[in-house]
């Protein structure tokens, strides 16, 4: 890296002077030979070319390595006691209930089957 920077300084002295032994006497109007403007406008290039280079060569922070933060401490938790309680005993009611078929005279009408159901 430190070489190419050596060759590119060394390119921008040697244009620099190139540029100045080519100009020719000013001219009274503009302070300023058209081969001295040119030298300017190639130099200041150089310039910025230079600065821009520069910045974007800067080398990279080092990757360092962050290991993760420790995990939390266990936490343990006491479970409690199950609770027993006693349900309250319903009394329950069995029926036992038969349904019971017969027959019965029905006036006008005839013999008519019925069933009722009988729960003791």
């Amino acid at each position: 890296m430190k070489i190419l920077r050596l060759v590119s300084g060394t390119a921008a002295a040697l244009a620099l002077v190139t540029g100045l032994a080519a100009a020719q006497p000013a001219a009274a109007r503009d302070r300023l030979s058209p081969g001295a403007t040119v030298a300017l406008g190639a130099l200041g290039g150089l310039a910025v070319g230079a600065a821009v280079g520069a910045a974007v060569a800067q080398p990279q922070p080092p990757v360092v390595y962050r290991a993760p933060p420790p995990p939390p401490p266990p936490v343990y938790v006491e479970e409690r006691a199950p609770v027993y309680y006693e349900r309250p005993v319903r009394e329950v009611y069995v029926e036992r209930c038969t349904t019971e078929r017969y027959r019965e005279w029905v006036p006008g009408w005839g013999w008519e089957h019925r069933s009722r159901r009988i729960c003791r």
